[in-house]
């Protein structure tokens, strides 16, 4: 058995093998309190929903969560109006201190929640939720509230692609996983090839962990947490938690093409790449025009920000 293998023995569980009443009485005995944070940009259809329903059943049915705040970064929808109305503590990015400056982006948005949430554990939920159960959070917590050793949990799931076809692979849906993300790690970082969905917008960290973080401003946020945290912590730091299947919105092509670029330039950056640009680059695509490929340049930024710590107060 190798160590990869030693390690998804032993930090791999389902959500259902803890029952609510057992977090219920750990959350209580240690002491922690549970914020709940979900980074939105133009979400109005779905984040209405995934607030609702997780503070019915995790709020006011029970104390597992302290708070549900939503980090609206720049939304030119109803977002920040239909995430307050369904209930939830809502802050626009740009306005969470403005003496930082402001980046666009889900890191951003994640990195600025430190400063208007009090948990002592972060849950983060994507907005754009289709096919989901509140037994999301309590599974994601389960780890952190029952093992001391343990500073991040993944979730994962069954992630069809959402096209219509009755024979959509379980995993079809993570295109930027299989084609980007897993190959980078299993390269570059083979003590993180034991993880299923190593790019979920699901899962669950200690404030004082993700405070000690750097943390890109856009979409590799995920991956470097990971990379991160198995340098400073251990591998056996983190703990991943199957939550049964997800489905949501998935993005273009040329989108994910931004997405992947982003990634491979923060991880390979914690490589030891020597060529990184600094603030971003310049991804040339093509798309064909009267019959004619047609070159359209996408410049994809590539930031950073130092630990929170550094700025708590």
């Amino acid at each position: 058995m190798t160590d990869v293998d030693s390690w998804f023995a032993a930090n791999t569980s389902s959500w259902c093998e803890r029952t609510l009443t057992e977090l219920l009485a750990a959350k209580a005995s240690s002491g922690l309190s549970v914020s709940l944070v979900v980074p939105a940009r133009n979400e109005a259809a779905t984040v209405g929903d995934v607030v609702t329903r997780v503070r019915e059943a995790l709020v006011e049915t029970t104390d597992l969560l302290d708070e549900i705040v939503v980090i609206d970064s720049d939304s030119t929808d109803d977002t920040y109006v239909v995430a307050q109305d369904a209930g939830a503590v809502v802050h626009r990015s740009a306005e969470i201190r403005p003496d930082l400056d402001s980046y666009p982006g889900k890191g951003e948005a994640m990195w600025k929640s430190l400063f208007v949430t009090t948990g002592d554990v972060l849950v983060f939920m994507d907005a754009d939720l289709l096919d989901w159960d509140t037994h999301f959070v309590p599974g994601l917590l389960g780890p952190l509230l029952t093992r001391p050793e343990i500073a991040l949990v993944k979730g994962y799931y069954e992630r069809p692609l959402a096209d219509g076809s009755a024979d959509a692979g379980a995993y079809e849906g993570g295109r930027v996983t299989e084609l980007v993300a897993r190959p980078l790690l299993n390269l570059l970082f083979p003590e993180l090839a034991g993880l299923v969905q190593p790019l979920a917008g699901e899962w669950a960290v200690r404030r004082e962990l993700f405070a000690s973080l750097t943390v890109p401003t856009g979409y590799a946020v995920e991956t470097t947490a990971l990379i991160d945290t198995a340098r400073t912590r251990g591998i056996d730091a983190i703990a991943q938690v199957d939550l049964g299947r997800r489905a949501h919105r998935h993005q273009a092509l040329r989108d994910l093409g931004g997405m992947a670029t982003q990634i491979l330039a923060a991880a390979l950056d914690r490589a030891g790449w020597e060529h990184r640009p600094g603030d971003g680059s310049v991804l040339r695509q093509f798309h064909p025009v009267d019959g004619v490929a047609t070159a359209t340049d996408r410049f994809v930024p590539q930031s950073e920000r130092p630990p929170a710590a550094g700025f708590l107060r």
